[in-house]
Formats: C-alpha cells, structure tokens, sequence
C-alpha cells in the first residue's frame, strides 16, 4: 500500500463508522443469547429452579444491554468504550467455571433414575460460545482502541500542518 493510500484510508476513517468493532460486539450478543437458550432450554429435575438461575437472568440481561451501548459507542469512534469490552469479554470468559462447570458435574435424581444435569455436547457448546463471545468483545475493545489512537493521531498531524 503506497504512502497516498494510507493518508486516503486515514481520511476516511473521519467519515465513516468503525462497524468491524460494532459488528464483533453484536456477534458477542448473538453468542450470549445462544448461551442461555441452551443454558434455560435445559430441564433436568429441579436442578435449575434456584437463585443462580435468576442471577443468570440478570447478568445476561445487563451483559446484553452493556455490549449494545458499548457496540453504538465503539461504532460511532467513542472513547472510553474499550475498557468496558475488555471488563465484559472477561467476565464472559469467567462464566464459563461457575454455571456450565457446576450442571456438567452434576447428578439429579428423577424418578429414582440419576441424571447428568449437562451431558459433553451442551457443555462445550456453552464453554465455546461464552468464551468466543468473550473473546469477540476483547477483539473488538483492541480494534476499537486501535482505529481511534490512529485517527486522533492523523487529526494531530493534520492540525501541527495546518497550523
């Protein structure tokens, strides 16, 4: 890429949208909601009727609701946002050793019939998704801090020139 084309790349970053981040932290949103289908889908005996189930809710909740803002936030080149995908993407990665641990190691019985809470197939399918939702936001946390230190750094030499 010659030098004119790099300079013209960087001007356009002042017009337009930074929707690759965007779109990662969308894909972390869509990622989460596959999660907890599979997650709240599941009905084995009462094993999912308490407290942490609603905890569960909750987070995901605001864990969706956080990720949009910062989605609009990293989309329209706002700072700031970063550090919140950085925060979300590693407390998605975290979840994976609390709910998905605890079901796939546990037994209920039914009907005096023990059974596994969270067979190998859902597990690592919500392992896979909590952490490559985690790791979309970080992606997108990095691509974001990125694309703006490089835009605030063209504008700066713009203005040292024009000055």
């Amino acid at each position: 890429m010659t030098r004119e084309d790099q300079i013209l790349k960087k001007d356009r970053m002042l017009y337009t949208k930074d929707t690759l981040s965007a779109n990662l932290v969308l894909a972390a949103i869509v990622l989460d909601a596959l999660y907890f289908v599979s997650i709240y889908n599941s009905d084995v005996g009462t094993y999912y009727y308490n407290w942490v189930i609603g905890a569960s809710i909750i987070y995901n909740l605001l864990f969706m609701l956080g990720a949009f803002l910062a989605s609009e936030g990293v989309k329209n080149r706002k700072n700031g946002y970063s550090v919140m995908l950085i925060l979300l993407g590693l407390m998605q990665i975290g979840r994976v050793f609390y709910l998905p641990t605890m079901a796939h190691e546990a037994v209920v019985t039914v009907k005096k019939e023990e059974l596994v809470v969270m067979g190998d197939e859902q597990f690592y399918f919500v392992v896979a998704c909590l952490v490559i939702s985690g790791i979309c936001c970080c992606a997108a946390a990095v691509t974001s801090y990125i694309n703006n230190k490089t835009l605030a750094d063209y504008v700066r030499s713009n203005e040292k020139q024009s000055a």
